[in-house]
């Protein structure tokens, strides 16, 4: 069946966080971004971000397409996906008509159905051979109190793959149970940790890895360090194997075409 829409003449735009200290933070999004760029599926493919530039407030200038398509490279329906996004791209919903522009606002990568099978993914590549029966997997996000979402989007995981291992548990930065309990919180001899992040930024390169117990403290970005090439970790009795964070998959450039198609069914590349 022949597509409603022309995605040839259309823009896409893939927001990403940021940061304004660490030079990883928006690496995935400018590399999946490429990577679509690569295939011509669109007329332009762009990236903005919170905290970089270019920012959204100045992406709309990038553009000359009529017809745009907005991905957020956030893990979850939150606080910067509700209000922050939608603000700074004055969105008046999943469709907005702006002067002359149609823009349509698809949801964050990380509500996607994919997620469980690039967890999974992260999982074979970190502790390849580990028996299952013999593993506690455990998925870490950041918890928050801006918006309850981020911590239902790693608990969603947890029961998507529960069953395939020994165990496995949600831990958080900002919430309980706490990343750093982990060997009370996992019985299992083996111990693998997900960072259930867009990117390999503060807290995966940084944050985590101290409270795991693998560093004592901040080390350099992650492009630089060791952190994630020491598997496994000896500690407390365990083998600890450490991943890198979930939105470094290349796959995610899939997820985030499969956004866009969710306004168009029909169409495939």
């Amino acid at each position: 069946m022949k597509p409603d829409i022309c995605l040839s003449n259309a823009a896409l735009i893939i927001v990403g966080h940021g940061s304004t200290v660490n030079p990883d933070s928006s690496l995935p999004t400018h590399v999946h971004a490429a990577t679509i760029r690569k295939r011509r599926i669109f007329r332009e493919t762009v990236c903005c971000f919170w905290k970089e530039e270019p920012s959204m407030r100045e992406v709309y200038h990038m553009l000359e397409s009529k017809e745009v398509y907005i991905v957020p490279n956030f893990i979850s329906e939150g606080y910067f996906t509700q209000t922050v996004i939608p603000r700074e791209l004055e969105l008046q919903g999943a469709l907005t008509r702006k002067e002359e522009r149609t823009i349509k606002y698809c949801p964050p990568v990380g509500s996607h159905p994919k997620m469980t099978e690039l967890l999974l993914r992260q999982v074979a590549k970190v502790a390849p051979g580990v028996p299952s029966e013999q593993t506690t997997l455990i998925i870490a996000g950041h918890g928050t109190d801006l918006n309850e979402n981020s911590a239902k989007a790693v608990k969603k995981q947890v029961a998507q793959i529960r069953g395939r291992y020994a165990e496995v548990i949600a831990a958080y930065m900002d919430d309980v149970p706490k990343i750093s309990d982990w060997a009370l919180l996992a019985t299992q001899p083996n111990v693998v940790i997900v960072p259930f992040f867009i990117s390999d930024g503060l807290h995966s390169y940084q944050d985590i890895p101290v409270m795991l117990g693998i560093t004592s403290e901040p080390s350099m970005a992650a492009s630089q360090t060791e952190v994630f090439r020491h598997n496994p970790y000896e500690l407390r009795g365990k083998k600890l194997f450490y991943a890198s964070a979930i939105g470094t998959e290349p796959a995610f450039a899939e997820v985030i075409l499969d956004q866009v198609y969710r306004w168009n069914p029909n169409w495939r590349v």
